[in-house]
């Protein structure tokens, strides 16, 4: 069983969508199939041994519909002659913009031919109705100007009225079509057959004009909604233009510019300020800031240095270096942010199953109601021409167009907007539960705090000075592997300090080590440490250190303690403002962390965290979740995406404090990039603004077609004499599909 995406060809509307995912179901061998109107994807589960992406199309085609199928999947981008972004549209991993600019380029074009026309047919009815003049010239020049607009603009909708009588497959098109086609025959009838019909009916009145200026509206419309589309995507596009296009790699003892596409693992880059690093890697060599804004969304640039980290796509700003290619092509962060941009935009939040249902009713319902409308009125009046005004004006009106539109559009704008600060979403059922979150829950360590221990507080007992204590400590711990020993040797080398060499140096399991400095011996180690060597000093000094969660290191020599200095992991700068901006949004913070209790309490005071469960394996906190939710909480959980990976699959949205290129970025449902727990607010924000656009499309996809269909039909013409004019019709229509991609593209102005 295999799972491919691709794009479909001749996908107008919500019920084309659903005439795809019923006709491709109905395939033996196909085990699941969602179409995406916003995106014109589908993604389709199915056995490579029974059925294939051809046998789709033979299927599809007479429909009006076809897959863009890859020509080969295994070829790589170097291979065919191009780059990764032609290569990603050309494996049909993204929308071939060149495509759709040409298809844009079309419509406008015949939307250009088709304005004129339209002018001259709304003169003529302004003339007819206000002022009831008609002239010769134009009784002969409607039914030219209606013939090229049904032939050659209102081609689409033609093969849809005829795809509907051979197949009985419905959509937006058909109902354009019939509505269109009744208007243009009814009054061809009456131009040719004047005479013999003039007992019969009106035959003062034809239509021609609804005909011209209908299809008009449509098509202008449909080019407007086209144009609005490709704005929303555009956050695609955006993170391919990021990636470099050349890299200068050592290649034989020697600088050699290649494309990107042939940087190999290992291969050693050089990287000279103001230059984009072309892959991932470790910095060998060198140091600098590197602007990594266009990835994580931090404005301020990061300082880098020989074992750091370098992303693709971000921007040294200062100093030149050495990396180590580590990372290439699809492996590169940038390319899985890209993947997952992709497919999150691709996917169908839960709210739109409502859309879809309405949806694949909708067309069948609407052509039944039309030619009820058109027997009633034919009925009870006896008036052919009320009768073809309601029935033209309903089939018109009742689009599902912006149904369709109303949840994709806003999520691939919610989700792009999201790329760019540094929020990865997995899938828009994701961005739809994170609105209704009420409870967070946080791990301590990697995401209230940095994750690493770091040299917090000294206190200097001795005559040496504070550089002189730190020398002697480091000096020490040089030689040791342990975690505290390396924020310490941190530390020294950050401040400048010298670390000397040392002689006797061993190791005293379970207390710390000792060691000569310059001839002189010292102690470095824990409290039992300093106790067994007899040595008097004041332990309650360093307690109420230890129930803030330092770890403290003491200095000493065998007649007195030198002084000491607290390691921690130190708490994010952003987490105190987090926390109370989570407050703001009545969110309850709880902290799950496997640290001691009363350094737990104290690390959430510091932040404002309301509750603190300590002691807490990986599978209590699991539990904790489970507790939360039997209570009916809607809960988030922050971890590393690594150790918290079992609670972070409970929860109802896991979000994963991804770091570095070693982001997990697949370990929960929202990834948030520089492990910056302040991105989690505004994840959440992006969440409520994202659900209310698609609440306010849908209230009015829902308004246009409640209240235009029944005063298409004539529900109000016996009361009030109302009766919806098929011109004002597909106005209204074409601006419903407007109006609903407008609203969701307001997402991209709105600050998080």
């Amino acid at each position: 069983m295999q799972t491919q995406t691709y794009r479909v060809k001749g996908m107008h509307c919500a019920s084309c969508a659903s005439i795809i995912e019923r006709t491709v179901k109905k395939i033996e061998g196909v085990q699941d199939i969602s179409v995406n109107n916003g995106t014109e994807n589908a993604k389709i589960s199915f056995d490579e041994n029974t059925t294939s992406p051809n046998h789709f199309n033979k299927k599809l085609e007479p429909l009006g519909y076809s897959l863009v199928v890859p020509q080969s999947h295994n070829m790589t981008a170097e291979e065919m002659g191009m780059s990764e972004s032609e290569h990603a549209a050309h494996l049909g991993l993204g929308q071939s913009k060149v495509e759709k600019l040409a298809e844009i380029r079309a419509m406008k074009i015949k939307v250009l031919s088709a304005i004129p026309l339209a002018t001259v047919s709304v003169f003529s009815m302004i003339a007819d109705i206000f002022f009831n003049y008609k002239t010769e010239f134009l009784n002969y020049l409607l039914p030219i100007f209606a013939t090229y607009m049904l032939l050659v603009v209102g081609k689409p909708y033609l093969l849809g009225f005829y795809r509907f009588l051979r197949y009985g497959k419905a959509n937006m098109d058909t109902l354009i079509g019939i509505g269109t086609v009744a208007a243009y025959l009814y009054s061809l009838a009456i131009t040719f057959f004047s005479t013999n019909l003039k007992s019969f009916i009106n035959i003062e009145a034809t239509y021609y004009d609804v005909t011209i200026i209908v299809i008009t509206f449509i098509a202008l419309g449909k080019y407007l909604e086209a144009r609005s589309k490709i704005k929303t995507g555009d956050a695609i596009e955006k993170l391919l233009n990021l990636q470099a296009k050349t890299a200068l790699v050592v290649r034989d003892g020697k600088e050699v510019e290649i494309k990107v596409e042939a940087v190999k693992h290992g291969d050693m880059i050089i990287v000279k300020p103001g230059a984009k690093i072309p892959v991932d890697g470790v910095i060998t060599e060198g140091s600098s800031f590197i602007d990594e804004s266009m990835v994580t969304g931090e404005p301020m640039p990061a300082p880098k240095k020989a074992g750091d980290n370098v992303v693709a796509a971000t921007i040294n700003t200062s100093g030149s270096f050495t990396f180590q290619a580590t990372k290439v092509g699809s492996e590169t962060l940038l390319a899985h942010i890209i993947k997952m941009v992709e497919e999150a935009q691709g996917s169908k939040a839960p709210i739109q199953a409502l859309a879809d249902k309405i949806s694949s009713v909708f067309v069948p319902i609407v052509l039944i109601i039309a030619f009820l409308s058109l027997g009633a009125w034919l009925f009870f009046t006896g008036s052919v021409s009320l009768a073809l005004t309601s029935f033209v004006g309903i089939l018109v009106i009742a689009c599902p167009c912006a149904l369709g539109l109303a949840t994709p559009t806003a999520i691939i704008v919610g989700v792009g907007k999201g790329a760019r600060e540094g929020i990865l979403i997995k899938d828009a059922a994701t961005l739809e539960k994170l609105h209704k979150v009420d409870t967070v829950i946080v791990d301590k360590t990697g995401t209230i705090t940095i994750g690493k221990p770091t040299l917090v507080d000294i206190q200097n007992l001795s005559n040496l000075k504070d550089d002189e204590l730190i020398s002697i400590i480091a000096s020490l711990e040089k030689k040791s592997e342990h975690p505290i020993a390396q924020a310490i040797i941190n530390y020294a080398k950050e401040k400048n300090i010298k670390i000397e060499n040392i002689s006797n140096f061993e190791g005293l399991k379970g207390k710390g080590l000792k060691g000569s400095v310059n001839n002189k011996e010292y102690f470095v180690g824990n409290v039992k440490l300093a106790q067994d060597l007899g040595v008097s000093f004041d332990v309650s000094k360093i307690e109420q250190f230890t129930l803030q969660g330092k770890t403290p290191v003491i200095l000493s020599t065998k007649e007195k303690v030198l002084g000491f200095i607290m390691v921690a992991d130190e708490i994010k700068i952003e987490s105190k403002q987090a926390v109370a901006d989570l407050h703001k949004l009545g969110i309850k913070v709880i902290m799950l962390t496997g640290d001691d209790e009363k350094a737990a309490k104290h690390m959430a005071s510091l932040v404002g965290i309301d509750d603190v469960v300590a002691h807490v394996l990986p599978q209590d906190k699991l539990e904790k979740i489970k507790m939360l939710q039997a209570q009916g909480k809607i809960i988030a959980m922050a971890g590393d995406g690594v150790n918290d990976a079992p609670a972070l699959a409970q929860a109802d949205v896991g979000i994963a404090m991804g770091t570095g290129t070693d982001v997990a970025i697949e370990s929960a449902g929202i990834t948030l990039l520089g492990g910056d727990i302040s991105k989690l607010v505004k994840a959440i924000k992006l969440s409520k603004m994202t659900m209310r656009g698609i609440k306010q499309n849908l209230f009015w996809a829902f308004v246009y077609n409640i209240v235009g269909i029944p005063l298409a039909a004539g529900v109000f013409y016996p009361i009030f004499g109302w009766l919806l004019s098929p011109v004002f019709a597909g106005f209204a229509m074409a601006m419903s599909s407007v109006s609903v991609v407008s609203n969701s593209l307001r997402i991209k102005a709105k600050r998080l």
